[in-house]
């Protein structure tokens, strides 16, 4: 199933999610380092990554949507799709209201329940990285107008793996 969403033949979601997942990522370390004493200014960076790694993750979200509507229902990539979808929707609720929360505070750093709820949205969105790769190496939504939208998870183990495990 290839991409409906696509710019100079490459499908657009894969683009924009770098994007979000690496400026959270680097807000949450940012948060953590300024909060066991590094610079101040790490807190106020890591504010800003946030706001843009919301925006950058609704733009992603709403390509990712345009993939999602055209996986056909019934099949393990819709049920792949969706989990991903509502991971992610977690994770951006979960950083808009640490965001939320910064927004009009003494300081934009971040206090160890803040921060606490950074590395669990963290943990979701590399649960939901993970799901995506799935979608994309696995199933090969968005990429391949013969994917296998049934394909097995990639955790079990395929014949040709087995296979190579039996070779002397």
């Amino acid at each position: 199933m290839e991409s409906r969403l696509k710019v100079l033949g490459h499908p657009v979601h894969p683009m924009l999610v770098m994007f979000p997942v690496a400026l959270l990522a680097t807000a949450v370390l940012f948060d953590v380092i300024d909060t066991v004493g590094g610079p101040d200014v790490l807190g106020e960076v890591a504010y800003w990554n946030i706001a843009v790694g919301l925006v950058g993750g609704l733009l992603a979200a709403v390509a990712g949507t345009f993939d999602l509507l055209a996986i056909p229902t019934g099949t393990r990539a819709k049920r792949v799709a969706l989990t991903h979808a509502a991971a992610n929707l977690a994770v951006i609720l979960l950083f808009a209201a640490v965001w939320a929360v910064r927004l009009n505070a003494d300081s934009q750093a971040a206090g160890g329940a803040l921060i606490a709820i950074e590395v669990v949205a963290l943990a979701i969105l590399g649960v939901s990285a993970w799901l995506g790769g799935e979608l994309v190496d696995r199933l090969g939504v968005g990429v391949d107008a013969e994917a296998g939208l049934d394909a097995p998870s990639s955790l079990r183990p395929t014949a040709a793996s087995q296979r190579i495990g039996e070779m002397p």
